[in-house]
């Protein structure tokens, strides 16, 4: 386990703790992305370049979702307009539904500012580095 990973899973722990304790729900702030967490586009699994490739392509994609709306509900990519982000999966061998791998992109449909791989379905985000 990473230490950002047991840093969240203390933190939870800590906020599911005082809400127990009090009976007052206590809210956590969200996680950002740093600047520093990054992974270059060759460090992706093949099925991620691939997806990457395809989106600056403008397809086509496995899955009907892809090209979706992504909310960002979870607040951790930095906010932005509803409709800045779209999302699109990167296909898991051998399994038959999408799996949990994600890249979403902000800007341009073909041509985004920036996009994020998430390996972990939204729990964390890396900056793609082309």
């Amino acid at each position: 386990m990473s230490i950002t990973s047991t840093v969240k899973l203390v933190l939870t722990c800590l906020c599911v703790a005082a809400t127990v304790s009090t009976g007052v729900a206590v809210a956590r702030a969200p996680a950002a992305v740093s600047l520093q967490a990054s992974i270059g586009l060759a460090e992706l699994p093949k099925q991620g370049v691939e997806t990457y490739a395809l989106i600056h392509q403008g397809g086509p994609f496995a899955s009907e979702k892809d090209g979706a709306t992504f909310g960002n509900r979870e607040r951790i990519l930095p906010a932005k307009k509803r409709g800045y982000y779209l999302e699109y999966t990167v296909p898991t061998p051998g399994l038959s539904h999408r799996g949990v791998k994600r890249i979403v992109c902000g800007g341009a449909r073909t041509t985004p500012d920036v996009c994020y791989y998430t390996a972990d379905h939204y729990a964390s985000f890396r900056r793609i580095v082309p």
